[in-house]
C-alpha cells in the first residue's frame, strides 16, 4: 500500500512540476502595448469559413468592419462552406454597402469533390483569392474586439514576427456547461501563451491568428496535413515554426481577445473536443504528443486507482492526494491567467468541476483517437 501512495506522490510531483513550468512560463509573457506614434501600414485579408452561421455571421462581420484600422487596408474573404441556411444570403446583402468584403462558394469551387478537411481547403481557398499581405484567420461565431488589427499590425512590425498566435475567449452565459468550458478554456489558452512564448509547443486556436501570406505559400499551405480532418491552427503553425521559430510569436493583450460562444450542450461539447484530441498524434512536434500522454496518464490513474480498492482498502488516500494536488496545481497556474481574462470569480467553480474535467480528458482523448465524432453535420473518423 505505501509502494502505491509513493508512486502516486511520484506521478503528482512530476504532474506538478509540468504545470508550475507552465506557470512560470506564462508570467514571463509580457503585455503588449501599442506605441503612441504608431502609424498602421500592413495590410490584412481576413479569412473565414463559415457553414450555416445565420445566427453568428453577420455580428462577426460588422466587429470586423468597425475596426480602428484604416478600412483601404483590410478586406473579408468568406468562403461559405455547403450552408443549408441563409449564411450567404446574409453576406451578400451586406456586400451591397461594404466593398472589401467578398464571398466564394467552396461548393461551386469543388464541382461536389468530397473531402476530409472542407475546413482547410476553404482557407486554402480564400488566401489564394487574397490580395493583402497579411491573412487573418477567425471564425465565423467570434466577435473581434475594435483595435484588434492595429494591435496586431504593431505588434507584427515590433517583433518582426511571420506567425502570431492571439487569446480566444468563451463567452459566459451563466450556465454549469458554460462555467465549465470558460475554466477548461481559460487553461489551454494560458498554456498556449506560454508554451509559444518559450518556443516549448506550436500551439493555438485559429480562431485568432495572424500570418504572412507569403510565408504561407513558403511552407507549402496545407500539404501534408490537408487529409487530417482538423489543424488548420496548430499543424499549419508548427510547419512555419520548423522554418523561423524565432519569427512564431504569441501576442497578450486586452485588445486582441476574441470572443464566441461555447457550446450549448454536453453532445456539441465532446464533439468539439474529439476532434481537438483527434490531432494529437498526428503532431511533428513530439514534445506536444509527449506531454498530451503524460496528461493523459495522469487524468486515467483517477479511474483506474478505485479498482484497487478491493485489495487495498487504503487506497483512497492516493486518490485524495492526486485530486487534491491537481486542484491545487491547477489553480495555482490558472490565477494570472483568469486575472489577464477578468474572470478571477470563476475559479470558486473549479474544484467543483474537477471531476467532470477529469471524466471528459478520458473519454475526449479516448474517442479523439479510436473514435469519430460529428462536426458541422458531418461525421469525421
Amino acid at each position: 500500500m505505501w509502494l502505491l501512495i509513493i508512486l502516486t506522490i511520484t506521478f503528482l510531483i512530476g504532474y506538478g512540476l509540468l504545470i508550475e513550468n507552465y506557470r512560470r512560463w506564462y508570467l514571463t509573457v509580457n503585455p503588449f502595448l501599442v506605441p503612441e506614434n504608431f502609424s498602421p501600414s500592413l495590410t490584412f485579408s481576413v479569412v473565414i469559413s463559415a457553414r450555416n452561421e445565420e445566427v453568428n455571421i453577420l455580428k462577426c462581420l460588422h466587429s470586423i468592419l468597425n475596426q480602428n484600422y484604416p478600412i483601404h487596408l483590410f478586406e473579408i474573404i468568406i468562403i461559405d462552406d455547403h450552408s443549408t441556411d441563409n449564411t450567404p444570403g446574409i453576406i451578400s446583402e451586406l456586400q451591397q454597402t461594404h466593398t472589401n468584403v467578398y464571398l466564394y462558394n467552396l461548393k461551386d469551387l469543388l464541382h461536389g469533390r468530397p473531402l476530409n478537411s472542407y475546413k482547410k481547403k476553404a482557407i486554402e481557398l480564400a488566401i489564394k483569392e487574397a490580395k493583402k499581405d497579411w491573412v487573418l484567420a477567425t471564425d465565423a461565431d467570434c466577435i473581434v474586439p475594435v483595435n484588434w488589427m492595429n494591435t496586431l499590425a504593431a505588434f507584427i512590425e515590433h517583433e518582426q514576427a511571420l506567425f502570431v498566435a492571439a487569446p480566444v475567449k468563451f463567452i459566459n452565459t451563466g450556465s454549469f456547461i458554460s462555467i465549465f468550458q470558460c475554466l477548461d478554456f481559460m487553461s489551454l489558452q494560458g498554456i498556449t501563451a506560454a508554451s509559444v512564448h518559450k518556443r516549448f509547443h506550436s500551439m493555438c486556436n485559429g480562431a485568432n491568428l495572424a500570418y504572412n501570406k507569403k510565408m504561407f505559400l513558403e511552407v507549402g499551405g496545407f500539404a501534408g496535413i490537408d487529409h487530417i480532418a482538423s489543424g488548420d491552427d496548430m499543424l499549419l503553425m508548427h510547419k512555419i515554426f520548423l522554418k523561423h521559430p524565432e519569427s512564431v510569436k504569441f501576442l497578450l493583450s486586452p485588445d486582441v481577445v476574441i470572443e464566441t460562444q461555447p457550446m450549448p450542450d454536453w453532445k456539441n461539447f465532446f464533439n468539439q473536443r474529439i476532434r481537438w484530441a483527434s490531432k494529437a498524434d498526428k503532431y511533428d512536434d513530439k514534445r506536444i504528443l509527449v506531454v498530451l500522454v503524460f496528461v493523459y496518464l495522469f487524468n486515467l490513474s483517477f479511474l483506474l486507482l478505485p479498482f484497487a480498492y478491493y485489495w487495498y482498502p487504503q487506497v483512497w488516500l492516493a486518490w485524495l492526494i492526486l485530486f487534491a494536488g491537481k486542484t491545487f496545481f491547477e489553480m495555482r497556474f490558472l490565477f494570472p491567467v483568469a486575472s489577464f481574462y477578468k474572470e478571477r470569480k470563476l475559479l470558486w467553480w473549479f474544484p467543483i468541476m474537477q471531476p467532470f474535467h477529469i471524466l471528459y480528458t478520458i473519454i475526449a482523448g479516448w474517442l479523439g483517437k479510436f473514435g469519430s465524432y460529428k462536426w458541422k453535420g458531418r461525421q469525421v473518423k
